[in-house]
């Protein structure tokens, strides 16, 4: 009874867990934002830098002017860029389609133009007269550039003005199967002068909607990276309370969304830059770098840049990139096991080819890692089933007297030798792994999309025709019936209502995660049968 009684409220733990963390990221209360701030520009148009540095350019919207889009193509990234300001405007991704029903559509990662804005983009400030900002016109060479059997391929970009003492080369590099593109400044000083200024860098978008899916249980937000804390997250609401302002080397900044990331990285990881970030209007958040000041003199030329990460969270990439970029793929508090549990899977994948088969042996390898641990749980569990009739028989001698009953039980615990509590800690150790497998299997975009056979063609959603959650509701059914029943109606009750809930809740779960979950109890279920066909034949003189 005891044993049932723990398993129940475990289970109830673990979901309102997720329950909460899910409700937690839809509806938790916003905070309200900051009055502006005075160094703060509020219209597009472009302030000359003041020496104290402290004003950044920030486009309320897209600015309609005329001007031309370049587009890019390599073996990964579809990226359209603008001439005006020199920013991405767009961005998809050819190798990672919307859905495994659209194949043919690419998933978009950027889009300047979609109700949820985002672009990124940057350029020159100056304190001795004009400089090409994002609001100034860029020449480009052509409006198409692919690869062409190349390894990379340069987009130039160029700026001048008649007035000013600057000439600025602004140069995208992409390479082949890289998500990783470079961004390049060449920085002339034609005048008779000295000339000091800036480059910054700088990400755009507004914050998602809110609804509630499994997909939103993922972090999506703003993450600032420095030597000292590697992944601190600061999710938009956060933006509004304490915008950020701080000096960094060797650091980064990142939008994160589910299995997606835009990252920017300066190149020169030795200097500091200063980062911040801007709210100041129509639901658009913005993160940025700008770099350390630079001095030019007459007729000197310098050249600086930052790198820009487009793509998806493949740890073993992002780890080569900069310093802690794999942890974008947050797994959460549990992350040592999680991440111990992918690297299981993903051997096992290379030998299977199919992520479903890989997740039943993993789940196999799982449940023989904790065989000893379960055996004696299930071995606790066949002795109190044994006991059923007498505790039964308790219940009816000694009615509603419940200390009576438990002093009468106790007695036979004792005399039998028997630990009611004996099999929780094996139940209570297998929770943690199972929640990391969880966060495995939402979090690794290796998994989105991974087909596994007949109807599941898609791992990280849910089952589309409820097959697993109901098998999974069945298994958990008879595990049920090989358990002990309590004396207790009312937990009888709840116990037995435990597969109906369990199985509505799981249903739109990733199909992976149900399909650990349904293995793991027809495992459990034939382990469970054998201890206690075992300890029968044993207590059979």
């Amino acid at each position: 009874m005891e044993v049932q009684r723990f398993v129940l409220i475990s289970m109830l733990a673990l979901v309102g867990l997720l329950l909460w963390q899910a409700w937690q990221r839809d509806y938790a209360p916003a905070l309200a934002p900051d009055a502006p701030d005075a160094d703060t520009p509020a219209s597009d148009a472009v302030p000359q830098l003041p020496k104290e540095d402290k004003r950044i350019p920030f486009p309320e919207g897209i600015v309609r002017n005329e001007r031309e889009h370049v587009r890019v193509r390599t073996s990964v990234l579809d990226v359209t860029i603008d001439t005006r300001g020199g920013g991405v405007r767009e961005v998809r991704l050819p190798q990672y389609p919307v859905s495994v029903e659209r194949p043919d559509q690419p998933f978009v990662l950027i889009d300047a133009d979609s109700a949820e804005q985002s672009q990124i983009y940057g350029g020159v400030l100056s304190q001795d007269g004009p400089s090409p900002t994002h609001n100034r016109m860029y020449r480009a060479e052509r409006t198409e550039y692919s690869l062409d059997g190349g390894e990379e391929v340069e987009v130039p970009l160029y700026w001048e003005d008649d007035e000013g003492p600057l000439s600025v080369v602004k140069t995208y590099v992409f390479r082949r199967d890289s998500y990783l593109v470079d961004v390049n400044y060449r920085i002339a000083n034609r005048g008779p002068a000295a000339w000091s200024g800036r480059v910054y860098g700088q990400m755009q978008r507004t914050a998602p909607n809110r609804g509630w899916t499994l997909a939103a249980i993922s972090y999506t937000g703003t993450v600032i990276s420095s030597p000292a804390e590697r992944y601190r997250k600061i999710d938009f609401d956060e933006l509004l309370e304490r915008p950020v302002k701080e000096e960094i080397a060797d650091g980064w900044a990142a939008f994160l969304r589910h299995y997606f990331l835009t990252a920017l990285i300066p190149a020169d990881k030795t200097r500091p830059y200063r980062y911040y970030s801007l709210t100041p209007a129509a639901n658009l958040y913005a993160i940025g770098s700008l770099s350390p000041p630079l001095h030019l003199s007459p007729t000197e030329t310098t050249e600086i840049g930052h790198r820009l990460y487009l793509g998806p969270k493949i740890q073993g990439d992002l780890a080569k990139i900069a310093s802690g970029l794999d942890k974008t793929v947050d797994y959460g508090w549990l992350w040592f096991i999680s991440k111990f549990l992918f690297i299981v899977l993903v051997w096992l994948q290379g030998f299977t080819g199919n992520w479903g088969i890989s997740i039943i042996l993993l789940t196999v390898l799982v449940k023989l890692s904790f065989y000893h641990l379960s055996a004696t749980s299930y071995r606790s569990m066949a002795e109190m089933r044994r006991l059923q009739p007498r505790l039964a028989a308790l219940k009816e001698r000694f009615g509603d007297d419940r200390a009576r009953l438990q002093q009468a039980m106790m007695q036979i615990y004792r005399e039998e030798k028997i630990n009611p509590l004996s099999g929780c800690f094996p139940i209570l150790v297998q929770i943690p792994v199972f929640i990391a497998l969880y966060w495995v299997l939402l979090e690794s975009v290796e998994l989105r999309q991974a087909r596994f056979a007949l109807w599941i063609q898609d791992l990280s959603v849910r089952d589309p025709y409820f097959v697993l959650p109901l098998l999974m509701g069945a298994s958990m059914f008879i595990q049920q019936r090989l358990s002990p029943q309590p004396p207790d109606p009312v937990q009888r009750k709840m116990l037995a209502a435990m597969p109906v809930v369990f199985t509505l809740f799981i249903a739109f779960f990733p199909a992976g995660l149900v399909l650990y979950w349904t293995v793991n109890n027809v495992l459990s279920i034939a382990q469970q049968w054998y201890i206690m066909r075992r300890l029968e034949a044993e207590a059979t003189p």
